[in-house]
């Protein structure tokens, strides 16, 4: 009779706990579309990708190498992301922490007075410890004992949570890859700028010299009553003009030199660096390999999969949620009113528990939380299929720009050498009054404007040479 009431008790629970975990609403997930195209425009595919060469291989510049060596070391920004990591990390551990058994230790004491006129306070005024030996007042309690709780994870809601957290660790892995990439770029970045303005800075001297020899001219015509006052004040005017610019270049030196400071977290201080070398930096021959490197290559691309992994793995345990749940607990110890007591064997106790529930009603909260995690989803495929496009657009740009850049250098390079020339013929044309100071000024104005252009088309190749390695994902495998 007892058994058959026992089963029917159990099947009652059953039934109920199946009403309870009733399956959950499925919702339609978006699928990843990971295929891009199989080159960049009109580029030839390669089979070499340049975004796999070494940064200590791409960038020659010993000078260069120093700085980005010292920022991977001593960066700030790149500590704080790897203890980010170390964060991840230990959140892992935590999670694992959770489906496992926890077994704990617990000593405890306690006094209790009851009024006699309760049903414990009766018994315990009838009850003898020993023959003529009533209960002690106020009752002491003592306990020592070994507790154990589990949940046992039926349907892996702990199991895929921790899943979940262990592909946002390797996400924020390549998250410090990524900021790797862009660090070893800027540095690059600055130190290019740097040398350029060097070279303006050697551009404005040369200017000065040539414009002083001009003032001489000037001056020596006057004399001759071959020229006037008004010529000689204005390349006076031009001369004061151009050494004006060489404090704002100075500057701008001062600013890009603790930029790559700060980057290699250091205080300000000269930036070794050769500055007659801009002249002879030729960029690397890059080769773009083909588009579906870049989902090897990209950290910011493993990022977004590692982070979309995750998403699908928290839908799983939210979905876990909705499904009954078995808690186990167990305990062994001794408790007495006395603690001479606790050796005794009748001071024994054991106990062992296990439960088996499920949500019935109101489940708003469990649905809320599985209605987010698929949206999550779907904004991680979003984002995922966004990174890629980015990638990929960002390297067919530099790709492009590499190409004009190296075109429009080339012009602009026969454009100064014309106007170099152009210089001595407008002296001697003004020196033997064929030609009046205003042509010498703007011939000479044309000429530092267009060796300033020439410059920075020279400088922006050198950029673009950096942007298509960080675009190909270069760097960050640095070890």
């Amino acid at each position: 009779m007892n058994k058959n009431r026992l089963y029917h008790y159990t099947g009652f629970a059953l039934f109920l706990l199946s009403l309870a975990a009733c399956k959950p609403l499925e919702i339609k997930q978006r699928a990843e579309n990971r295929t891009v195209p199989g080159k960049y425009s009109d580029a030839d595919s390669d089979t070499v990708n340049t975004g796999k060469i070494k940064w200590n291989s791409y960038f020659s510049d010993p000078n260069l190498q120093g700085l980005i060596g010292q920022a991977l070391a001593n960066n700030q920004e790149l500590h704080i992301m790897l203890q980010e990591i170390e964060i991840a990390k230990n959140e892992v551990s935590a999670k694992k922490g959770e489906y496992l058994p926890s077994v704990g230790v617990k000593v405890g004491a306690g006094v209790d007075k009851v009024s006699r006129y309760t049903n414990i306070g009766a018994m315990e005024k009838n009850t003898e410890i020993e023959p003529g030996r009533e209960m002690p007042e106020p009752l002491f309690d003592f306990g020592v004992g070994v507790q154990a709780q589990w949940e046992t994870d039926i349907w892996g809601k702990l199991h895929n949570a921790t899943k979940a957290q262990l592909q946002r660790y390797f996400a924020s892995v390549e998250g410090k890859n990524f900021m790797v990439t862009h660090l070893i770029a800027e540095i690059a970045d600055s130190y290019y700028e740097l040398l350029a303005l060097d070279n303006e800075l050697l551009v404005i001297n040369e200017n000065v010299k040539i414009q002083n020899d001009a003032l001489v001219v000037v001056n020596d015509l006057k004399k001759n009553a071959r020229s006037n006052k008004l010529a000689v004040k204005r390349f006076e005017a031009q001369i004061l003009k151009t050494q004006g610019m060489q404090y704002d270049i100075k500057q701008k030196i001062t600013e890009t030199e603790n930029r790559i400071n700060y980057l290699v977290g250091r205080f300000p201080q000269p930036v070794q660096r050769d500055q007659q070398s801009f002249d002879k930096l030729v960029p690397q021959t890059v080769y773009a390999g083909i588009p579906a490197d870049l989902l090897e290559n990209r950290p910011d691309i493993k990022q977004a999969e590692y982070e979309l992994a995750a998403s699908k793995l928290d839908i799983k345990s939210a979905k876990a949620r909705f499904y009954p749940s078995l808690d186990i607990a167990a305990g062994v110890g001794f408790q007495a009113f006395d603690p001479t007591y606790l050796i005794k064997p009748e001071a024994f106790l054991s106990s062992l528990v296990g439960e088996l529930t499920a949500p019935l009603i109101n489940k708003r909260a469990i649905k809320a939380a599985y209605y987010s995690a698929n949206a999550r989803q779907v904004q991680a495929v979003y984002h995922y299929e966004q990174t890629i496009l980015a990638a990929y657009i960002e390297v067919a740009n530099q790709l492009s720009k590499i190409k004009n850049l190296e075109n429009g250098l080339q012009i602009k390079t026969k454009e100064v050498d014309a106007l170099n020339e152009s210089i001595g013929i407008s002296n001697d044309l003004f020196k033997y009054a064929r030609a009046d100071y205003m042509e010498v000024l703007l011939t000479q104005r044309d000429a530092l404007e267009s060796k300033f252009e020439l410059v920075e088309k020279k400088v922006n190749q050198l950029k673009a040479s950096v942007a298509i390695y960080r675009s190909l994902g270069g760097g960050w495998d640095h070890q």
